[in-house]
Formats: structure tokens, C-alpha cells, sequence
């Protein structure tokens, strides 16, 4: 049975061919968007908040009686809570290349929230001692396996359903849902500082919001329950299916190593200035800066609300005039500019707004068309695994570990050692995206 563009809600001009899967069912765009958008909300917001609310938590499981020294340890678990990631990047990229895109960003997000609402829950270092941060580690780790197999999935799903002259503004959904739930969990964290008392947020208020991304959750589940897989994929998978002898996917990844340096040179640099500026930023200019807590997690939900506004922007230009130049810009600025942003904040909120707006909108040229052009490198049969391990790779080894070593050295007298730092990892980048071919309007159905 032939469903019309019509029953689909897709723009058949545009998009080529109307998805039609195996179940006969095809995905709105308000389904795809709804569905793809609040579970990669929700993940966000459950990876997300630990950062946010790390001042307010790390006494209560680690009660060393420094701050510092707590923030650290704190830190260092969201760093090791990536190690899982590129191990989430295998198992989920294996899931979603060979039972489908949905079925692993079901599971994914069912994880995270697990995640989530056994940290809400869990009793503090008073109650239990050491077993606290145990606990906290396990269930980062677990969200860590879960974030992820997230990325790859939800990235490869909108790319293989948009229009094909259009991939990189719907592949700004990622990022734009992803940053409503960072903004969700900000807010809630200005909203809870604000009406509750220093000691109140440092002995309950902090659980809040993982016990809401924990139920959550669920509805996330259920909508990504109900969403009917790609076309491209399940073309795909019917050619496989057809084929007598079966080729390794993971043979297949490793034939193609340029691909998966690509993907490590385009990561690397823009993974360290995003979890800098856009998650740490408010906890970072609250901890060492000395920016008033409830004012800088405000200034960083005005920050990511421009944000919100540049992502679609940078896509719709790299549909006109190609991927390369929107990502070769925003990398040549944020190398110019990360010195003179360090510097403007001074332990005044405005500052921290200016400075985090400004870093923003320029991240927004990478990660705004990122999905799409991670979906133009690798044909179908590997997309989401081709990308999801060196990914997870690169965002652990640099991301997780971003505002860890900038708290560090901060605390050593050497802020200026991490921004050379940064500058370095944005000039492979840069050379990277030199070096590549235009991918702009791909056919993902065909071999790369």
C-alpha cells in the first residue's frame, strides 16, 4: 500500500521519497521531530544536570570538608561517566545498523533515565559513607553506555528522514533538543536556587531534577515506542537480507580508517569548547570565579536560549552554500576568540552572559550540521556504528575530561594552559574539515 506525502505530513519535493517501512507506517515530520526531540531532550537533560547541580551535590557524597577538592572528585566522575560512551557508541551503533534506528534509541533513552532516578534517590555519604559515590559512579557509567548510543542513533534516524536538500537545518534538531533540555535542567536549577536556601539545595534540592529526568523519561519512551523505522534503513536491510553471504559491519568500519579519523579530527575540538562553554560554563564561573550561583546558571539560560535561535540559522546556510565554510568559520573564531572570552569574565553574571553567548553562537557552526555531515560520510549499513565509536572515543577522552582539566589547572594558577589547549584541538579540527570533501545533499542511500 502507497501512503501519499499527504498521509505523511513530509513535503515529497523535498524529501525525494516519502518514508514507507516495513509496517507500513511513516513518520510525521511532528512525529519525528516529538519523537527524536524529547527522548534526545531528555538524555541531555539527565547528562547534563550533573554538571549543573555538581556545586550543590559533590559535599553531600564526597565531605572532605574542601570545596575545591570536592568539585574535583565530583568532576572527575562526570569524566569517567565517558568512558562508557564509546563502549554505549559499539553496542547501540551495532544495534541501530542491524534491528534499526528506533530500537536503540528506545533503549537508550530508557537507560539514561534509569540512570537518573537511582541517583535521585540515592542516600549520601552521611548515610552510607563511601558507598554513595559508588553508587553515583555505577549510574554515570550507565549513563554514560546509554549518551552514548543516543548521538549516533537519533543523528542517523533525522538525517535518513529529512529532505535531502534540507538535512542540515533538520540536522539542527539534534543539537536545538538536546540544548532545551540543558535549559530545562538550568532553569530548574535557578528556579530551585532561588526559592530554596543554600542549605536546602545542598541537602535535597539537588535530587529534584534527576528524580523528574527519571520519570520523564518514560513519556520519551512511549513516544519513541510508537515511531516506524527509516526507509533508507530498512532498504537496507532488505538488500542485506537478500545477499546469501552476509558481510561484517564491523569489517566494513575498519576497511574505511579515513572516515574514522575524520570523525575523531572533527570531534576532538569542538567537543572541548562545547562541554567549557555551553555545560560547565555557570558551574565553573560559580566555583572558581566567584559568580553568585543563582546568577550564573540564569546567565547561561539566556546564553543557550540564542543558542537555540543560531542552530536552525547555521543549518539552513550550510544547505545553501555547503558544509565546509559554515565549519570552517566557526572554528577559525573560536580559536581567535577563546583567550579574549576567558578573560571577560570577572566574577560579574553579565560578563558570564556575553562571554557564553559569544561561544555559543560560533559552536552552533559545528554542532548545528554536525549529524548531518557525520550521515554523509558512511553508507547505510554502518552509519550509525561507523560513527558512533570513533565519536564516543573522541568525546571521552576530550569532552569528558574538558572541565575537569580547566578546573584543574585553574586551581594551579595556570587558566591560560587549557586554552592553549583548546586552540591546539580546534587547529586539527580545522585542518580536518581543510582536508575533507563537501558532503552537502548526499544521497544516503548510495556507497560512499
Amino acid at each position: 500500500m502507497k501512503v501519499s506525502a499527504m498521509d505523511s505530513g513530509i513535503d515529497a519535493t523535498n524529501l525525494g521519497a516519502t518514508p514507507r517501512p516495513e509496517n507500513g507506517r511513516t513518520a510525521s515530520r511532528l512525529q519525528t521531530f516529538v519523537g527524536v526531540g524529547a527522548g534526545n531532550a531528555m538524555e541531555w537533560f539527565d547528562w547534563n544536570i550533573y554538571a549543573t547541580f555538581a556545586a550543590f551535590f559533590a559535599p553531600q557524597f564526597f565531605h572532605s570538608g574542601d570545596a575545591v577538592s570536592d568539585m574535583l572528585k565530583t568532576l572527575a566522575i562526570f569524566a569517567v561517566g565517558f568512558v562508557a560512551r564509546p563502549f554505549g557508541g559499539m553496542l547501540f551503533g551495532w544495534l541501530a545498523d542491524r534491528k534499526g534506528r528506533q530500537l536503540s534509541m528506545t533503549l537508550a533513552v530508557g537507560l539514561a533515565a534509569a540512570g537518573s532516578l537511582v541517583i535521585g534517590l540515592t542516600p549520601t555519604y552521611g548515610s552510607i559513607g563511601a558507598w554513595a559515590a559508588l553508587v553515583l559512579l555505577v549510574c554515570r557509567l550507565l549513563q554514560g553506555l546509554a549518551h552514548g548510543g543516543e548521538l549516533p542513533s537519533a543523528q542517523t534516524y533525522v538525517t535518513e528522514v529529512a529532505p535531502r536538500e534540507r538535512r542540515g537545518l533538520w540536522s539542527s534538531l539534534i543539537y536545538f533538543s538536546g540544548t532545551l533540555g540543558v535549559v530545562v535542567g538550568t532553569v530548574l536549577a535557578a528556579i530551585l536556587s532561588t526559592t530554596l536556601s543554600s542549605a536546602q539545595m545542598h541537602d535535597f534540592g539537588w535530587r529534584v531534577p534527576f528524580l523528574l529526568g527519571g520519570v520523564f523519561g518514560l513519556f520519551s519512551l512511549y513516544m519513541r515506542s510508537r515511531m516506524p523505522e527509516t526507509e533508507t534503513f530498512t532498504k537496507a536491510a532488505e538488500a542485506a537480507e537478500a545477499q546469501p553471504v552476509r558481510e561484517s559491519m564491523w569489517r566494513k568500519i575498519w576497511e574505511r580508517p579515513g572516515l574514522l579519523l575524520r570523525v575523531v579530527g572533527l570531534t576532538i575540538g569542538g567537543t572541548v569548547v562545547y562541554y567549557v562553554w555551553a555545560v560547565s560554563a555557570p558551574a565553573y564561573a560559580i566555583s572558581v570565579r566567584g559568580v553568585p550561583a543563582t546568577q550564573a546558571l540564569w546567565a547561561g539560560v539566556g546564553a543557550s536560549l540564542v543558542f537555540l535561535v543560531a542552530l536552525p540559522l547555521w543549518g539552513m546556510l550550510s544547505d545553501r552554500i555547503g558544509r565546509r565554510p559554515v565549519l570552517m568559520f566557526g572554528a577559525v573564531m573560536l580559536m581567535v576568540l577563546l583567550f579574549p572570552l576567558g578573560s571577560i569574565v570577572r566574577g560579574e553574571a553579565w560578563q558570564l552572559f556575553v562571554a557564553m553567548t559569544i561561544a555559543m553562537v560560533l559552536i552552533g557552526c559545528i554542532s548545528s550540521i554536525a549529524p548531518a555531515v557525520y550521515a554523509e560520510m558512511f553508507p547505510t549499513g554502518i552509519r550509525a556504528a561507523g560513527l558512533g565509536v570513533p565519536y564516543s572515543f573522541a568525546v571521552a577522552l576530550f569532552g569528558g575530561t574538558a572541565p575537569y582539566l580547566q578546573t584543574f589547572l585553574a586551581d594551579r594558577g595556570l587558566p591560560n594552559a587549557f586554552n592553549w589547549y583548546a586552540i591546539a584541538l580546534m587547529g586539527v579540527t580545522l585542518l580536518t574539515v581543510v582536508f575533507m570533501p563537501e558532503t552537502r545533499a548526499r544521497d544516503l542511500s548510495s556507497e560512499v
